[in-house]
C-alpha cells in the first residue's frame, strides 16, 4: 500500500515524516508537488457500465499509482498546481484550472483511505470564527472577540480593552503575511480613514506562557515557551537555547482539546493556548498544518514518529459532510 505526502518540495516537515516512515520500514511513499499538476502529473479514470471506476495518479511519464492502493494521504501543504497555466488566455486558463481541481477531487471523493486531514474538514477548520465557536462549545475559554466591518464598533471594543486588542484574518493561510498581531496606538489613530472589510479583533490575553499542543489522533504533545524569549513556534532552525520545555496540561483541558478535534473531524492539529497568571488556559486557535519540528527537537517529543505511525496504520474514519448551518462566532 502507498502513502502520499502532498506538500511543497522544500518542506522540512514532509521530509521528517518520510524519514520516520522509512525508519519504520514503510517504503512505498510518494511526495507529491502539486505545482507539477497537470504538466508532469495527471489523473486517469476508467468507468464502465459493468465495473466500478478505477482512478490512477500519474507521476511523470511512466509511474502510475492505483488509487485503490493508496492507504493514507498527508494533506500537508498543497501548492498551487496550475503555475504552468499562467500564460494561457484567461477563459482557457479558468477551464483548465477548474478541470484540474475536479480531477483531484474526484480521486479524493472516491477513495476511502485515511486523509490527514480530510480536505473538506481541513478547509472548514481554517475559518477562525467557527474554531472559536466550537472551542467554546467544548468548554474551552476563548478571548472576547469582535467580527465587524464597522469603525464605531471597533472603537467601542478598543476602549473596552484599553487599546489591548489583536487583529487576525478571518481565514488562516499558511502563506499569509497578515497573521495575528496587536494593533498599535498610532495605527488606531488613523482608523477613521480606513474602510474596514469584515475583520476579526480579539482582546489581548496577558499570560505567563504560550502553550503549543500538537495532537495526532489521540496522542497529545505539549510544550510551553518562555515569554521572555521572543522565539516563534514556527521557527524551522534548530534552537540551541532551551526556550521550550515540556508541559503537562490539566486532564480536563486535554479532554476538551481532544473533543474539539473530534468535533472538527481532524486527525492532526496544532493548537495555541495562553496560560494566564491565574492559571486559566485560553484557546487562541488551531492550525491544521501547524509546524512541530522546533518543539519536537527542543523538547525531544516523538511527534514525527507518532504521525508516521498514524499514517502507516491508516485507520480511515468515515467523515460526514460539513454541516450547512453553523453558528457564527
Amino acid at each position: 500500500m502507498s502513502i502520499l505526502i502532498i506538500s511543497e518540495p522544500t518542506d522540512s516537515h514532509a521530509q521528517a515524516i518520510v524519514n520516520a516512515l522509512t525508519k519504520h520500514r514503510v517504503n512505498d511513499i510518494h511526495s507529491i508537488d502539486f505545482s507539477n499538476f497537470s504538466a508532469l502529473m495527471g489523473m486517469n479514470l476508467a468507468l464502465s457500465a459493468r465495473d466500478s471506476g478505477k482512478f490512477w495518479l500519474q507521476i511523470g511519464q511512466n509511474k502510475l499509482i492505483d488509487s485503490s492502493e493508496i492507504s493514507a494521504v498527508w494533506w500537508r501543504r498543497p501548492q498551487n498546481y496550475r503555475q504552468h497555466l499562467q500564460s494561457i488566455e484567461p477563459l482557457s486558463r479558468h477551464f483548465a484550472m477548474t478541470d484540474s481541481t475536479s480531477s483531484f477531487n474526484s480521486m479524493w471523493q472516491a477513495n476511502d483511505c485515511l486523509w490527514v486531514n480530510n480536505i473538506t474538514r481541513d478547509a472548514a477548520a481554517a475559518h477562525r470564527p467557527w474554531q472559536l465557536e466550537l472551542a467554546k462549545q467544548c468548554g474551552l475559554r476563548i478571548p472576547d472577540t469582535l467580527w465587524t466591518p464597522t469603525v464605531d464598533r471597533l472603537k467601542q471594543f478598543w476602549l473596552r480593552y484599553h487599546g489591548e486588542i489583536v487583529y487576525k484574518p478571518l481565514l488562516q493561510n499558511f502563506h499569509s503575511e497578515n497573521e495575528a498581531r496587536r494593533i498599535k496606538p498610532e495605527e488606531f489613530a488613523r482608523i477613521d480613514k480606513v474602510q474596514l472589510a469584515p475583520m476579526l479583533f480579539q482582546q489581548w490575553i496577558p499570560s505567563i506562557a504560550d502553550i503549543r499542543v500538537t495532537i495526532v489522533g489521540e496522542e497529545v504533545f505539549t510544550a510551553a515557551v518562555n515569554l521572555n524569549k521572543n522565539v516563534p513556534f514556527n521557527a524551522t532552525a534548530q534552537a540551541t537555547t532551551p526556550y521550550y520545555q515540556r508541559h503537562t496540561l490539566p486532564a480536563p483541558i486535554q479532554e476538551k482539546l481532544l473533543l474539539l478535534m473530534k468535533q472538527m473531524y481532524l486527525e492532526y492539529g496544532v493548537i495555541d493556548l495562553r496560560l494566564r497568571p491565574d492559571g486559566e488556559y485560553v484557546f487562541l486557535e488551531l492550525h491544521t498544518t501547524g509546524e512541530f519540528l522546533t518543539v519536537e527537537r527542543t523538547c525531544q517529543l516523538p511527534i514525527s514518529d507518532s504521525l508516521a505511525l498514524h499514517l502507516a496504520r491508516s485507520n480511515a474514519k468515515k467523515v460526514p459532510p460539513v454541516p450547512i448551518h453553523k453558528k457564527a462566532a
